[in-house]
C-alpha cells in the first residue's frame, strides 16, 4: 500500500443511475449516496464518471481520484466505495452541501 492510502478511510455506499440526463450528486437516500451519471454502464464508463464526480466534490478535502476506489459492486448500480485519508463525517458534510 502506498503512502497516499495509509491511515483513516471512509466506506461509502453509493447508488448509481447511469445514462442520466446530467451528472450530479442527488443526496443521501436510505443510508446510501445517490449519484446520477451521464455515462453508460458499459466498459466501466459509469464507474469512472462516478469517481470523477466524487473527486470533484471532495476536492475541498484534498481528495484525489486515486484516493477513491470501488471495493464492491463494479457491475452493479449498488456500490461500496472506500475513500482514503478522510473521515466519514467530513465526507458526509461535504456531500450534503450544494456543489
Amino acid at each position: 500500500m502506498g503512502k497516499e492510502k495509509e491511515g483513516v478511510s471512509t466506506i461509502l455506499r453509493v447508488i448509481v443511475q447511469p445514462k442520466a440526463s446530467e451528472d450530479r450528486v442527488v443526496g443521501f437516500q436510505g443510508g446510501a449516496l445517490k449519484v446520477k451519471v451521464t455515462s453508460p454502464p458499459t466498459g466501466g464508463k459509469a464507474n469512472q464518471k462516478l469517481i470523477e464526480i466524487l473527486a470533484e466534490r471532495l476536492n475541498r478535502l484534498n481528495i484525489r481520484r486515486s484516493n477513491i476506489e470501488i471495493i464492491q459492486g463494479h457491475t452493479s448500480r449498488n456500490k461500496v466505495l472506500r475513500i482514503w485519508n478522510v473521515n466519514p463525517n467530513q465526507v458526509r458534510s461535504v456531500l450534503k452541501q450544494p456543489p
